[in-house]
């Protein structure tokens, strides 16, 4: 049954699809928390298109500078979002954001060169610069005034390193959900500058802010470093579409456009047409889908928050974006977090993959039901003494 447009309660049965997320517990049971994806069918729009696209019934090659209506549907929509005038030649299509930070990685290092990543953070990107034959130079992050910061003073002292070449920063942040302020960014540009290091922007959940008080502000909207940086985007999270592994590069300087497209060629894929075609949708007709989601994203948050604050040994800060919630459980006092809470029939992200082990990450971009399901098996943790 299809999802009508502001109903996202109805459960979706993804076994026997090949989800990433479901197969790693097939014929267990345990609710998998842990994938980026949601679990209710995307908007009604983009699965129509779709419908009518695979009834067309040829899939060969395509080019997606060539369609048309794709480029004004991110104009559109990063206009709308940010109040963010994009040039069409600016935009790159990429085959998903991992690719695109490691192209990053390829087109301005060089093997022995420092990349910044933040801490914790989104295993991929924080695993970038040793894929890459690359020095990773990692910045602390703490809870301070109420929300997750990252270490600005670190940032400066290991971006003055000679060999720190890149900033891959995540924003808003991946685990913790922290949306950059703009007196931050202002910050983060003026040490990029200083230190001539290239800032690389993964803002694959911008669109994702929870927090009506908080604003995303697109790293190549900068009046600085913008024209500079390299601002990577997709509408995978917030449409669910992430299957189809497509998402953009925002460029402005021609160079920097010119040597991150040249670190692809040959090895990156072309964006897929399903994909394109998903944005293009996304981005044009689906603005009371996306909103009405959000309003139920901020429910099933409140819902989450609400319920562990009465669960000794966890601790949970709310946060401005995302639909991941990152969860304190160091007062457990567990040696092997990711296989005790499986022993309750719980499948988070594992924290230890984005380097806090005491930490695990849910998804609660799901039906309130499943929601309800998992806090009943959270409720069961105890402490070990």
């Amino acid at each position: 049954m299809a999802i009508k447009t502001g109903d996202f309660n109805p459960y979706v049965d993804r076994r026997d699809t090949n989800s990433l997320k479901w197969e790693k517990y097939r014929n267990r049971d345990i609710l998998p928390l842990w994938v980026a994806d949601s679990e209710y069918e995307c908007a009604p729009a983009i699965i129509s298109a779709l419908t009518s696209r695979v009834q067309h019934g040829v899939f060969g090659y395509h080019n997606p500078y060539q369609n048309e209506a794709a480029i004004p549907a991110i104009q559109r929509w990063l206009f709308k979002q940010y109040n963010w005038q994009v040039q069409s030649d600016w935009i790159v299509w990429t085959p998903g954001v991992v690719p695109a930070f490691n192209m990053m990685c390829q087109a301005f290092c060089k093997p022995g060169d420092g990349v910044l990543v933040q801490v914790p953070n989104y295993p991929p990107l924080l695993n970038a610069p040793l894929s890459n034959s690359l020095i990773q130079e990692t910045i602390s992050t703490s809870f301070i005034n109420g929300r997750w910061q990252l270490d600005l003073d670190e940032l400066e002292q290991k971006a003055a390193k000679p060999s720190t070449k890149l900033f891959l920063l995540c924003n808003p942040m991946n685990p913790c959900g922290s949306v950059f302020t703009r007196a931050e960014l202002d910050v983060i540009q003026r040490i990029c500058l200083k230190h001539d290091v290239k800032l690389c922007s993964d803002e694959i959940h911008a669109d994702l802010i929870l927090e009506q008080s908080q604003v995303h502000i697109p790293a190549g909207s900068l009046t600085e470093i913008g024209e500079q940086a390299v601002t990577l985007m997709a509408a995978s999270k917030t449409f669910n579409v992430a299957g189809f592994g497509v998402s953009f590069a925002v460029i402005q300087d021609k160079q920097t456009r010119a040597k991150f497209k040249a670190a692809g060629q040959g090895i990156a894929p072309s964006a897929n047409n399903f994909g394109v075609l998903a944005t293009t949708v996304a981005f044009n007709e689906c603005d009371d889908w996306y909103l009405q989601q959000l309003e139920y994203l901020r429910e099933n948050q409140k819902y989450l928050a609400s319920q562990i604050k009465d669960i000794a040994g966890l601790t949970y800060h709310p946060s401005a974006a995302t639909f991941l919630a990152w969860i304190d459980c160091s007062g457990l006092n567990r040696k092997n977090l990711q296989l005790y809470l499986e022993s309750l029939g719980l499948g988070p992200s594992p924290g230890i993959d984005f380097g806090w082990p005491q930490f695990a990450r849910i998804n609660f971009a799901c039906s309130r039901e499943m929601l309800v399901e998992a806090v009943e098996r959270l409720k069961k943790v105890t402490i070990l003494k």
